[in-house]
């Protein structure tokens, strides 16, 4: 098995907070998650997380007009350069300070940052007009001006679209306007009137008026104009002298939003289109049109406050980001339907099970939702709220889409994940909370354990009874597995015992196996040969199910112990807490074991040797807690860690400082509590059914590792008209056959690609196979199998299979999995071929006895001719000296048909 798995993407996180931002051709968008940056492709439906993470979580993104860089700065101004096609970081940098605002100038060639009070501009590293040629050259980060004049931080900031000037809106009361360059008559301007901090500033299109819209929900209109009471102009005067004489900008208009108590949270200004949208703190975001201020439309959409809100390109779809429940919308306005709706799990993930097909991942949470994720985009598909309370475990039946989940309410659900109900809910004689579960491979039976009662309660699925209730634990049962052949169940407890049941034998019996500590989980290998067990002093134990004896163990804590936490007195390595696996899985073909904990590693043993063969740690974001290996005395203060000090007493908002918690509780309120420094830990691991990937349920999310993660650059994917037309102009005229081909796969015409392959020189065949993009040679193996059932040429099509095999043997072997199907159908194809050329053989080989015994009985003619007889007196042809008969004239005098016979040489 190989174990070079890698980081590919993240799910069950869509938003934390920062801002959003739309790429330039408005079809995707760039959502920061924690310390990483995911983009949702809206129109191909699909998400991708880039590979690089900071050290703290990102507080503020930038995007060049190209979109071909990004940059990503975190709390502490760590910034992270950022090639967008290519995937990769190309440069870091420190702002040395807390960065509040960040925007790229229109011509690409600055961006400007908001550093507390002080502005500053840089030139981008990479400029579009850096040579003659258009390509992009590297430089380092250099500043071009700064900025001072703000009382107090700077929230936002805009660029004007000639690039020369640009606004910044401050908590201080005002908004500036500042000039990149030193402009002839310009100073610095600032426009004062708000009574609360300016959220966003914005110019309109002509650049003749701005619009500052601030907490308290009013909208400024300033124009630059003379005083309404200033006597008019004489026309005899000079008239430079005219035009500063009371010109500056000024308030022309004054409009309010008047959502009663809710305070502006952001906003979002189209200039194309004067379109203003506004997000509050009661969940209401409003559709604004300017200058006029008419109303368009307001809707509630969710139920804590928007955090950030931002306009695309076209100005059709709105992006809106709320952090405390983990949103992320996008919503076109002009139809009033939602393009993107997602939102993550606000409380912590509790399990994690893949789909039998492996193209799903379903997860539960402590807020009582189970939540369907689909593995190819990222996004979830369905969201399940039956449940009232904590959703402890999930588990697939082998067959058939039958989900079955427990939780905390008391009651264990099936669900149909066809037509997305739950069609099944069992439940116990008394009140009970449900921590772990197991279903019969078959589907039959659901066994579920308790940490209120000691006993193992199963039920029919069929029926939804109660059949029986399993004695023998003396503590609570924490983990339940059915073995995968389906004769035993095993249980692990809190007494020190896991148990095996034979519950389907005529007398139930239970074999306890005992252990040194608390059993936390279980695992059966696939052959059902063993069992995995991992307890509370660290160690994972292999036992022989057949003989009930241990076989080999291994001590884990020194591998899965790191991180230390913020309240802990001791390091890292002396911890006691980390020290053990809470989940551990074993793969798809049982020689390694999959394993983590509440710790930031997650390791990868190999059974056969017990050696560790992997380590992966889950984060590095210094946000959470338990990702420093070593205390950091700065942080210390005499009223103890800096963390755990409340400062929330300091803020200068009256919001900022109300305490939204309930009285005398620890959870419920406010959900935003869980950000409070979460501590880093995995609470479910998984192998995908192929093996090739494995998913972690961790704070941050939902982390996929996939060994082949790599991204496929495909030369055609460039600025090329892909037409039916153009892709037979490159066949006919051009006769490249290797990108016609392509093109034909692109476009997924059946018709056009057959023409094409039946295009291809035999010569040739070899080299088009050989420089074919990897991306289609499932595609393309498949079309070719399809192709040797039906088409006469079978020669041809055996070349082409031949040809992929060799040039892309080692791919197929590797992705065995996902070629699967297309392998069966190439030898199904293959071997219907070898069976009737083999029965045409045969027939040939009989047909030709046949003739060779008829020749020899020739009869003389009165002409002198010879007459071929059928063995009796019947003649078949008349031949002349030297003419010989063929195969067809004999078939068909003998009135059979001529395609059932094939010609010999």
């Amino acid at each position: 098995m190989k174990t070079d798995f890698k980081f590919s993407n993240l799910l069950g996180t869509v938003y934390c907070q920062g801002n959003l931002l739309y790429s330039p051709d408005g079809t995707c968008l760039f959502s920061p998650v924690g310390n990483r940056v995911t983009v949702f492709n809206l129109v191909d439906n699909k998400s991708y997380t880039l590979p690089f993470t900071h050290r703290k979580n990102i507080s503020r993104i930038g995007l060049t007009p190209r979109g071909n860089l990004l940059l990503s700065v975190d709390e502490d101004g760590h910034a992270i350069l950022t090639n967008v096609p290519r995937r990769i970081p190309i440069y870091h940098f420190s702002f040395r300070s807390p960065v509040t605002a960040l925007a790229f100038s229109p011509s690409g060639r600055h961006f400007a940052v908001g550093l507390g009070r002080k502005t500053e501009v840089w030139q981008v590293p990479s400029t579009p007009d850096s040579n003659a040629d258009g390509e992009l050259e590297f430089a380092p980060f250099v500043r071009h001006h700064t900025h001072m004049g703000h009382f107090d931080d700077v929230r936002h900031i805009e660029w004007s679209t000639d690039s020369r000037f640009f606004l910044t809106a401050s908590r201080d009361l005002t908004a500036r306007i500042w000039s990149l360059d030193t402009e002839e008559g310009f100073t610095p301007t600032v426009l004062a009137g708000h009574k609360q901090a300016v959220i966003g500033a914005w110019f309109s299109k002509d650049q003749e008026t701005i619009y500052t819209v601030s907490k308290d929900g009013a909208v400024f209109e300033w124009k630059y104009t003379r005083h309404p009471n200033a006597p008019p102009i004489d026309e005899d005067e000079d008239m430079k002298d005219a035009d500063n004489d009371g010109m500056r900008w000024r308030i022309v208009q004054r409009h309010y939003f008047m959502q009663n108590n809710a305070h502006v949270r952001c906003a979002a200004f189209h200039p194309e289109s004067n379109l203003l949208v506004a997000g509050f703190s009661n969940g209401i975001f409003g559709l604004y049109e300017m200058p006029d201020f008419n109303t368009i439309h307001t809707l509630s959409i969710s139920q804590n406050e928007i955090d950030f809100v931002t306009i695309n390109k076209s100005g059709e779809w709105l992006a809106f980001g709320a952090s405390k429940l983990g949103q992320l919308l996008v919503w076109e306005w002009q139809s009033e339907s939602y393009i993107l709706k997602q939102q993550g799990h606000f409380d912590s993930m509790n399990s994690l099970v893949y789909s039998p097909d492996g193209k799903r991942i379903i997860t539960t949470a402590d807020d009582g939702k189970i939540k369907v994720w689909d593995v190819d985009s990222g996004f979830c598909i369905v969201t399940f709220t039956e449940h009232t309370s904590g959703v402890t475990a999930c588990e697939f039946a082998k067959k058939g889409n039958v989900l079955f989940t427990s939780s905390l309410d008391g009651s264990i659900r099936a669900w149909d994940l066809i037509r997305y109900r739950n069609f099944r809910t069992f439940t116990a004689p008394s009140r009970l909370s449900f921590s772990c579960m197991a279903v019969d491979p078959s589907g039959e039976v659901v066994a579920a354990g308790s940490l209120d009662s000691f006993d193992v309660h199963i039920w029919s699925v069929q029926t939804g009874q109660l059949l029986d209730q399993l004695s023998g634990h003396e503590g609570p049962v924490c983990s339940l597995a059915f073995s995968p052949n389906g004769s035993i169940l095993f249980s692990g407890s809190w007494d020190r015992t896991a148990r095996m049941w034979s519950i389907f034998s005529r007398t139930q019996t239970s074999e306890p196996l005992q252990l040194q500590a608390d059993v936390l989980d279980i695992a059966v290998r696939p052959d059902s040969a063993q069992l995995a067990i991992s307890t509370l002093d660290g160690q994972i134990s292999f036992w022989s199910v057949s003989d009930a004896e241990q076989v080999s163990g291994l001590d884990g804590r020194r591998d899965v112990s790191g991180g230390r936490k913020i309240t802990d007195r001791r390091t890292a390595a002396n911890v006691a807490g980390t020290k053990s696996f809470n989940t551990i899985r074993y793969s798809t073909d049982g020689s390694c074991l999959l394993a983590a904990g509440n710790s930031k590693y997650i390791c990868l043993y190999s059974v056969s040797t017990m050696v560790l063969l992997k380590k992966f740690t889950v984060s590095v974001n210094l946000s959470l807690s338990g990702t420093q290996e070593f205390l950091n005395s700065k942080l210390l203060t005499e009223a103890g860690p800096e963390g755990l000090l409340d400062d929330e007493a300091d803020h200068s908002d009256r919001e900022a400082r109300r305490d939204k918690l309930l009285p005398g509780s620890k959870r419920g309120g406010d959900p935003s509590a869980r950000k409070k420094l979460p501590e880093v830990r995995v609470t479910s691991v998984g192998f995908s059914p192929a093996g090739t990937s494995f998913c972690a349920a961790s704070t941050e999310g939902l982390l996929i590792y996939s060994v082949d993660n790599e991204l496929q650059f495909d030369p055609f994917d460039l600025n090329m008209e892909i037409t039916p037309a153009s892709t037979l102009a490159v066949l006919e005229n051009e006769k490249d056959y290797l990108k016609a081909l392509v093109m034909a796969f692109r476009l997924n015409e059946a018709g056009l690609i057959k023409r094409i392959f039946q295009s291809v020189p035999y010569t040739d065949i070899p080299l088009v196979v050989e420089q074919f993009p990897t991306v289609y040679v499932a595609r393309l193996l498949r079309f070719v199998a399809a192709q040797t059932e039906e088409s006469p040429h079978i020669e041809f099509c055996l070349l082409w299979i031949k040809a992929l095999v060799d040039k892309h043997g080692s791919w197929l072997t590797t992705n065995r999995n996902k070629v699967d199907v297309e392998l069966r159908v190439v030898s199904r194809a293959i071997t219907r071929m070898r069976n009737e050329i083999k029965r045409l053989a045969d027939e040939n080989v009989y047909t030709v006895d046949y003739l060779l015994g008829q020749a020899t009985t020739k009869k003389p003619d009165t002409n002198g001719q010879n007459l071929i007889t059928d063995g009796g007196d019947n003649p078949m042809k008349m031949l002349t000296p030297g003419e010989t008969v063929g195969l067809e004239d004999h078939m068909q005098s003998e009135g059979e048909s001529e395609a059932e016979w094939m010609g010999l040489d």
